[in-house]
């Protein structure tokens, strides 16, 4: 009898949660295992590759490293560089720099600034006003803040050049007060681009272009209203008509003679 018992105990099918854990296990396992071939791949690949685990690449992470790169190249450094790295946003004095840094400049890359494009900036933001800023007075405030070795001016040095402006412009308001009023006057503009220029009528021009003055040969390329005949205008047509150049009742002869007789009396 007892052997009886212990084969029912044998044939007795396994609980259900126990067989959940061993399939569970089973799958853990292979994850594992695919992990370590991944690992020792990228370690063949890369020799000096440390022994730590692989983490996985989240979205998260790009997204962060992204906004770093555009912080940093936002403010003229790079990962390595002097500045901050932590993730900003362009501001509309930093859009506006951009703007006219790269002006009439196709190589330019918005990162600095020549002395061109910056009395431009001064000029049609309203930062010159022809008494206490004059254009003399932009030159020297550039010449002052930029490197010796360099033409241009970045970001950091165009700021310090606008605080110079502003004390000079607004002597009345404290050096805050003033950057910041200087800095609405710029915050979201560009360049302005004049009109198209404009022909400018000369009577020597008018005088070359008037057909009606033409004489000679050049005459006969064009017609009474001024508009070219093209092709009759420069080849001479010889006219095989018979009558003289010049003779206005050309056809009139043959309408006499060919006049028809009808109702005529015999």
């Amino acid at each position: 009898m007892g052997t009886a018992e212990s084969t029912k105990r044998k044939q007795k099918p396994a609980n259900p949660s126990t067989t959940q854990r061993e399939a569970n296990s089973c799958t853990s396992m292979a994850d594992h295992k695919d992990n370590i071939d991944d690992f020792k791949v990228q370690t063949a690949k890369h020799p000096n590759m440390s022994s730590a685990p692989l983490r996985p690449h989240s979205d998260t992470q790009s997204k962060d490293r992204t906004s770093k790169r555009l912080s940093t190249e936002s403010n003229g450094t790079s990962d390595g560089g002097v500045g901050s790295s932590t993730p900003v946003e362009v501001t509309a004095l930093e859009e506006s720099f951009r703007r006219f840094a790269i002006h009439g400049d196709t190589r330019a890359t918005g990162k600095d600034m020549h002395g061109k494009n910056w009395s431009k900036l001064c000029k049609d933001c309203g930062v010159i006003d022809g008494k206490n800023i004059t254009l003399t007075d932009v030159d020297i405030v550039f010449s002052k803040v930029k490197k010796k070795s360099c033409r241009t001016i970045t970001f950091d040095e165009f700021k310090m050049a606008l605080g110079e402006l502003a004390r000079k412009k607004y002597k009345e308001k404290s050096g805050e007060e003033a950057e910041a009023e200087v800095f609405k006057l710029i915050e979201g503009k560009a360049p302005i681009i004049a009109g198209v220029t404009r022909a400018v009528a000369s009577p020597t021009v008018s005088r070359l272009t008037d057909t009606t003055k033409f004489t000679g040969s050049h005459k006969e390329r064009f017609d009474d209203t001024g508009r070219g005949k093209g092709k009759a205008g420069r080849v001479d047509v010889v006219d095989t008509s018979g009558y003289v150049s010049g003779y206005k009742h050309q056809g009139s002869y043959e309408k006499k003679v060919n006049k028809p007789t009808a109702g005529r009396p015999m």
